[in-house]
């Protein structure tokens, strides 16, 4: 599997058959999956905690394994919330780029993290 070739859908049925395997199901409400994405992404930040930014690359490629690690349970929860919630992800995700584009439009916040 890649980006490349994977679609969204097939990461949510991997997923789902997961849980399914496992009958999890009961468990993965969307408030207790809401909750386990944050968890997840604090490990995922402690991959970084106390690396200068400047020295944040080299962490990432040091510590890759790591990384992709907790990348993959922010995502794998993620996705479960979305299959729990009944979202469907790559529509949310282009109305929020829409959404965003109109408030941070390129031609004035380009260069700008404010």
């Amino acid at each position: 599997m890649s980006d490349s070739t994977t679609t969204i859908a097939d990461l949510k049925d991997r997923v789902r058959t997961f849980v399914d395997e496992r009958d999890w199901q009961r468990f993965h409400t969307p408030k207790n999956l809401a909750m386990s994405v944050a968890i997840e992404a604090a490990e995922l930040m402690e991959v970084f905690q106390w690396v200068e930014s400047a020295d944040a690359p080299a962490r990432a490629e040091d510590q890759r394994t790591a990384l992709e690690d907790e990348m993959a349970d922010v995502c794998c929860y993620l996705l479960s919330l979305a299959n729990a919630a009944g979202v469907d992800l790559s529509a949310a995700v282009q109305r929020k780029l829409q959404k965003n584009a109109a408030k941070y439009p390129a031609a004035e916040y380009r260069g700008r993290f404010e």
